[in-house]
């Protein structure tokens, strides 16, 4: 089952699923259910699978619907239904966005160029591994334990919480601080924990982590900072996947010319030196990130960026499609503002 969020200007918040070309609200046929993770809470008090009560909900034959075309076409805060991100909290504060990188062997090879020391003065064999070539080959070694046993620990950064979540054909900003924007196709893994604090996994969803890897390139203790962007995420959050072999692709188009087209993109377990299971195993010890209630959603990883092979810098307006045959509809963002040079300090002041 794919899922999905929507607003209608003017009247409220809904979710609902989509099946072939339609979209069915739903939130129409209970209105106490305007997010999804409303439906997620009373599913489990009454002890059903998340997908089956949802089915449950909506009549075959009254149930109305929506074209799913036409609903993921329009734009936020416009006159028609729009899509916003699959999963959400009415608090955002209730929502912590996380990411793990070096999963892929492709991120590999990106990252360990982008922090390799060019002051290195000895021959090449002498050449020290980076930070990013030992992360990586200990996940190789020990990403994917047997079952019932703990793996190596990969790579874990921190992004924000909900308030930093974009929807489908939402913006992306490039702070006037930062240094340049940077596309990052990932499948997001979508969480909630239960009131006994179980973690639940939903499903994925197509993201765009959006970075700054200008930033981080300076060093590695520049990456947590370079992480502190908006993201993005949808327009659907798939139930049932397969996370064994997902093909994505990613296409930059700069005022309706395509300025980098990313080729095939693999994710899942098949290109991963990580397993899902090792993961979650590692993202979920924390007693912290177990809180009832709470939702939590993953960047996964991506198995290519665009920084290494371009010449150019994202402008505002630049327009961002991700897209994967696994899922229903690709998920589009555009990118808004860009570095100023008259931007002031923050000033801190007595309370």
């Amino acid at each position: 089952m794919e899922y999905v969020q929507f607003e209608v200007p003017g009247q409220s918040r809904r979710f609902g699923f989509v099946e072939g070309n339609s979209v069915y609200d739903v939130t129409a046929c209970r209105p106490d259910l305007a997010y999804l993770y409303d439906a997620f809470q009373a599913a489990f008090l009454a002890e059903i699978p998340l997908p089956d009560f949802v089915r449950s909900l909506v009549p075959s034959d009254s149930t109305p619907a929506l074209s799913r075309r036409e609903l993921f076409e329009a734009m936020p805060d416009g006159t028609r239904p729009f899509v916003v991100p699959p999963l959400d909290h009415a608090d955002p504060h209730r929502v912590l966005v996380s990411g793990t990188g070096l999963t892929h062997t492709g991120s590999m090879e990106s990252r360990d160029q982008m922090h390799a020391d060019q002051k290195h003065d000895g021959p090449a064999s002498q050449t020290p591994p980076t930070d990013s070539a030992r992360m990586f080959a200990a996940g190789v070694k020990g990403g994917k334990p047997l079952p019932g046993c703990r793996g190596t620990a990969p790579e874990w950064f921190y992004k924000g919480d909900g308030g930093i979540v974009c929807g489908h054909r939402e913006s992306l900003d490039i702070p006037p601080f930062a240094l340049d924007g940077g596309e990052e196709p990932e499948i997001v893994g979508c969480y909630i924990i239960d009131p006994a604090g179980q973690p639940r996994r939903l499903g994925f969803a197509l993201g765009n982590e959006w970075s700054d890897h200008a930033t981080e390139a300076i060093s590695y203790l520049h990456l947590a900072p370079s992480k502190l962007r908006t993201c993005a995420m949808g327009p659907t959050l798939l139930s049932d996947g397969d996370f064994q072999d997902i093909e994505l692709h990613c296409e930059v188009k700069r005022q309706e010319r395509t300025i980098y087209d990313s080729g095939r993109l693999q994710s899942g377990e098949k290109w991963m030196c990580h397993s899902l299971r090792n993961l979650e195993d590692h993202h979920f010890k924390y007693a912290q990130h177990r809180r009832p209630g709470d939702i939590h959603l993953h960047f996964i990883g991506t198995s290519q960026l665009s920084y290494k092979t371009r010449d150019w810098r994202f402008q505002a307006g630049d327009e961002i499609r991700i897209e994967s045959s696994s899922f229903s509809g690709a998920l589009v963002n555009f990118v808004a503002g860009g570095p100023r040079a008259d931007e002031r300090p923050v000033a801190v002041i007595s309370a």
